[in-house]
């Protein structure tokens, strides 16, 4: 909520997740919250992150990393990686 001013009020503000956009509720302790940080072309860090909050349901089915890749190369932070050949 936001007063007046466009200040926000509110004492708890819940996530939600960025797989599922599901609630992370207060119980939910399975939950993570990741910062990734953005590189330039050498490969340093910018200073500048995006964040990724993972409810404890996309964990506990054992998603988690197939999700987290998939945002990750949404927002253009991981290139596509060829596949290691023998």
């Amino acid at each position: 909520m936001q007063n007046d001013k466009k200040e926000v009020v509110d004492l708890y503000i819940p996530r939600k997740c960025s797989a599922t956009n599901r609630l992370i509720t207060a119980k939910d302790h399975a939950a993570v919250q990741l910062n990734v940080g953005k590189v330039d072309d050498q490969g340093r860090l910018t200073g500048e992150v995006e964040t990724f909050a993972l409810c404890g349901f996309i964990r506990t089915k054992g998603l988690g990393d197939d999700c987290l890749n998939r945002l990750v190369k949404e927002k253009e932070l991981l290139d596509d990686l060829e596949p290691a050949s023998e």
